[in-house]
């Protein structure tokens, strides 16, 4: 009877041993390997969750939250346009004009910026301060913006919603490249003038190399400024190029409408005379689509201006 109890209850170890003994050590080993890796992917995971975040420039903003990076913001620069339900994250200043002593009252482990985040004095402050300081290149082109992405979905451990970003990316470029096709058929090129208001100042002119000139090209328009970077032109110098298509934009309002742009117009009395006044071909632009490079709002942008650039050719 002993040895029955005794075979019942002592039997399943021995098999157990039995079992360990004869498993290949290249399997335990491999399970130990897998084990290790998932407690680092956790651990990652939850570094990346906990991740303290500063975004400065309304570009770079706009990617943090498309991402779902709106969990690890704590700060944004003034340029930044940011949903109600995060009221509560703080406005640090103008993505150039930094203060190192604003920003590390936050206790950031990241600052994210575009390559004009300054001045230096400060990055080199924060960094002294062991903040990670990652300042990403304005994009001019997809190429330029899905890195941006991808970085930015790095430090968020939001590759999946980046591929997803990317994907609608694609689609909405495709669809704005199918709007050229309808403006080639057009007799001549649409020519676009962009102008930067200001009460009280003269309007300054964007020509080529700025992100007012990405989005005309990328909207299938062409630039009427005859040269690179911002100028002041005066109102003989803008009749002069007799743009088709005027864009208006101000530093002073981001969201620029027609209702705060317009008015400053009336100063400018010659621009009456251009085709773009005579046909209402004076659309505005938000600020916030201007900074930062090609990003998600200059997409959207160049977008509708690649649908006003078709109702204006079939009335060329």
């Amino acid at each position: 009877m002993f040895n029955t109890i005794y075979s019942n209850i002592y039997r399943p170890f021995g098999l157990l041993l039995l079992l360990v003994l004869l498993t290949p050590i290249h399997l335990l080993h491999a399970q130990n390997i897998d084990m290790a890796h998932g407690q680092q992917n956790n651990k990652n995971s939850s570094e990346e969750a906990s991740t303290r975040l500063i975004s400065a420039g309304a570009g770079i903003t706009e990617l943090v939250l498309a991402l779902g990076g709106e969990k690890n913001l704590i700060g944004t620069d003034s340029s930044s346009q940011i949903p109600a339900q995060l009221a509560q994250v703080t406005q640090v200043g103008y993505h150039r004009m930094l203060s190192a002593e604003g920003l590390l009252s936050l206790h950031p482990d990241v600052l994210l910026g575009s390559d004009v985040m300054g001045p230096e004095k400060t990055l080199a402050l924060l960094r002294s301060a062991n903040v990670h300081v990652v300042s990403l290149p304005s994009a001019t082109n997809q190429a330029g913006l899905f890195n941006n992405i991808d970085i930015i979905s790095q430090l968020l451990g939001s590759q999946q919603q980046a591929e997803k970003l990317k994907s609608n990316i694609t689609k909405q470029l495709t669809h704005i490249k199918s709007n050229h096709i309808k403006l080639e058929q057009s007799k001549q090129p649409i020519k676009v003038l962009f102008m930067l208001l200001q009460a009280g100042r003269p309007a300054k002119v964007g020509g080529k190399g700025t992100a007012a000139d990405t989005i005309i090209q990328l909207a299938g328009g062409e630039n009427s400024a005859p040269f690179s970077g911002y100028k002041i032109l005066s109102q003989e110098g803008i009749l002069s190029l007799q743009p088709d298509v005027i864009l208006l934009s101000s530093r002073q309002d981001l969201e620029n409408t027609d209702k705060t742009l317009f008015p400053l117009l009336a100063n400018m009395p010659l621009i009456a005379s251009t085709k773009a006044y005579q046909q209402q071909s004076i659309f505005t632009i938000p600020a916030h689509a201007l900074i930062g490079g090609l990003g998600l709002s200059a997409i959207n942008e160049a977008e509708t201006l690649s649908q006003q650039l078709i109702s204006v050719s079939t009335h060329q």
